[in-house]
């Protein structure tokens, strides 16, 4: 258990929270959300021990062992995975590296004898007998090969490290698991095995992630970090996103309707507490729900951007012809002699584990690169727009603010050129007051994918190209996003890592393949995964 008593975190004599007390109990999983900048990742570190607090405590037994999710890439490259992965349980590892350094003494004493005798019990009741064969089940879970144990973690890529350094945290079986953005890189098939261990674990888990079906189907609490103030909430990320909706519109509606909303409200709670099918874990989840007040809910200060599309015009009957396209990048076969068409009302997800392939072929769509064979054929009346994963020449280097920045991308003669209209428009997408006069090349990785989608809404194209549009951007504005693309009535051809993202959007998924074929299905993400599992795909 974690105690957490009159917490507060001043930052320049500011308070990013205050007067927090808490309690995290084992058997649970705790998803910790909050705006950008709220302090989600600064909690995080207060909890591990990492940063103190201004005032109060964190109380955790002195039996207890937390493992956390490390964040420097960089730390263990002197050492193997084996032991990177078995230093997540630091005493073993220190049991292990003194044990071995008194087997190898030339001159072994008594004494000596006796103290190996000491770590050899320490060691047969940690486990530690089986750890190598723990970290290997846990490497080979998160999809690499056994064999990669023994390399050197200063010869693995960035994705490999990431996914080493989620199985130190998760090694050894630790009562208490911190992890901040633990699906970031991570495969499909990776984020799912993730899913099942944190199912299944019985410690206590506190988690910060973007990702909303991650969190809807691992967590039991939301840890909301809102108004200066830290709230825990029974449930998961959907139902207390749903019911801070509802609770949104009480609050505007104060005295109007007062008690029809209320009985909505209620009636939300029941429904939700029926539905146990989105988490096999808290089994004690329906009664906590059932007990939930009106007055519990959550209410929020949340702002989110407007993100909506609209089309000048609709595309007529040819849309997109990809005949035969092969590319390759430095020797290496991204896809080959790939072949589809694009038909009227496709959203389609372009997905695979070679994201290079994936963002060819985006680039290609979008004629920003060509194939090396093969053709891609636009119908005449089709109109695109682009999001490209790097957006870094778009700002780097530039002198203008984002209102000018912004102007240059609109449409001749229209009122788009405006400054009022392009003022309001930013405002729309949350640049209010002077954040208009700023110099777009400050501008954080959010406020860059926030413009570069403002760009692309100016344009009132009817095919939209976007490599992925989430990265950088905090749930609100995932939502925002996400909500967008749902409602625009023209075509979608787009990546991403957002499981929720290309579930709710996507009615066809192109899947480029090892060998550089593509596996085209007209489904949902969801059924394609199920086809995949039945061995169909």
């Amino acid at each position: 258990m974690i105690t957490v008593t009159n917490l507060s975190v001043n930052f320049d004599g500011q308070p990013l929270f205050k007067d927090v007390d808490l309690k995290f109990t084992p058997g649970n999983c705790y998803g910790v959300i909050g705006a950008n900048g709220a302090g989600k990742s600064t909690f995080l570190k207060v909890l591990s021990g990492d940063l103190d607090s201004t005032t109060g405590e964190v109380s955790i037994p002195s039996t207890c062992r937390m493992s956390v999710l490390k964040q420097d890439h960089f730390e263990f490259d002197q050492y193997t995975v084996l032991d990177t992965v078995i230093m997540g349980n630091k005493k073993l590892y220190d049991i292990m590296k003194e044990k071995d350094a008194l087997y190898m003494k030339e001159d072994f004493s008594d004494e000596d004898g006796l103290r190996a005798a000491e770590l050899e019990a320490e060691f047969a009741e940690m486990d530690g007998w089986e750890a190598e064969s723990d970290a290997s089940k846990l490497i080979q879970g998160l999809g690499l090969e056994e064999s990669i144990l023994y390399s050197n973690m200063s010869e693995l890529g960035g994705n490999e490290k990431v996914k080493v350094l989620l199985a130190q945290a998760l090694f050894g079986n630790p009562d208490i698991i911190l992890l901040d953005e633990p699906t970031n890189h991570l495969d499909i098939n990776a984020v799912e095995w993730l899913e099942d261990f944190l199912m299944d674990y019985d410690g206590t888990v506190i988690v910060v992630s973007h990702d909303r079906y991650f969190l809807n189907v691992v967590c039991t609490h939301m840890v909301d970090i809102d108004y200066g103030k830290i709230k825990m909430y029974v449930g998961n990320y959907e139902f207390w996103y749903e019911s801070s909706q509802l609770v949104q519109k009480m609050i505007k509606q104060q005295n109007k309707r007062n008690e029809e909303k209320i009985k909505e409200l209620e009636t939300f709670i029941a429904r939700f507490s029926a539905n146990k099918s989105k988490s096999k874990q808290a089994t004690s989840r329906k009664k906590m729900l059932d007990k939930l007040t009106v007055n519990e809910m959550p209410a929020s200060s949340r702002r989110y951007p407007f993100v909506g599309f609209e089309m000048d015009r609709e595309a007529g009957k040819d849309l997109l012809t990809v005949s035969e396209i092969s590319k390759s990048l430095n020797g290496e076969k991204l896809f080959e002699n790939i072949s589809f068409t694009l038909n009227h009302g496709d959203k389609i997800a372009i997905i695979g584990e070679n994201e290079l392939a994936v963002t060819a072929l985006l680039k290609i769509l979008a004629e920003e690169d060509e194939p090396d064979f093969g053709e891609i054929k636009w119908g005449v009346s089709t109109s695109r727009s682009y999001f490209p994963k790097d957006n870094n020449e778009f700002f780097e280097g530039s002198t203008l603010n984002l209102c000018d920045w912004l102007r240059q991308y609109s449409k001749p003669g229209f009122e788009t050129q405006n400054e009022t209209y392009i003022r309001g428009f930013l405002g729309r997408m949350l640049f209010s007051g002077d954040d208009v006069f700023k110099e777009v090349r400050v501008l954080s990785g959010g406020e860059r994918v926030r413009c570069m989608l403002s760009r692309m809404m100016l344009y009132g194209s009817n095919v939209l190209i976007l490599d992925q549009p989430t990265n950088h951007l905090d749930l609100e504005s995932i939502t925002a996003v996400n909500n967008g693309l749902v409602s625009f009535k023209g075509n979608v051809i787009f990546a991403s890592h957002d499981h929720e993202f290309m579930n709710t959007i996507a009615n066809r998924i192109i899947r480029i393949n090892n060998d550089g074929t593509i596996t085209d299905r007209m489904c949902t993400y969801d059924e394609y995964l199920e086809k995949v599992k039945a061995g169909e795909i």
